[in-house]
């Protein structure tokens, strides 16, 4: 059974969703981000999740974990949430 670990920096607007990527992309710390503007509870943990299969996240969120490339930050995703910055960390098939 397919298994991922990823973090996530949620936020209510695409427009900021996409400022917090290009800020990554130019060297900013992911978990640092996440800290300071996720509105979702993980971000005083720099976003993390955790662990988990396919079906436990929301289909959005799920599509993208289980199919992007490891390490490279995905975004933005829209869930019934918001907007999510989505960096897949570790998955096993």
């Amino acid at each position: 059974m397919a298994r991922a670990s990823a973090r996530h920096i949620l936020v209510s607007t695409e427009d900021q969703c996409n400022e917090l990527k290009t800020e990554i992309q130019n060297g900013a710390d992911f978990a640092a981000l996440a800290k300071e503007h996720s509105s979702c509870p993980s971000g005083r943990q720099g976003g993390e999740l955790g662990e988990f299969g396919p079906g436990q996240m929301v289909k959005e969120f799920d599509e993208v974990v289980f199919s992007a490339p490891v390490g490279e930050v995905q975004g933005p995703v829209k869930t019934q949430f918001g907007y999510h910055l989505v960096e897949v960390t570790k998955r096993t098939d």
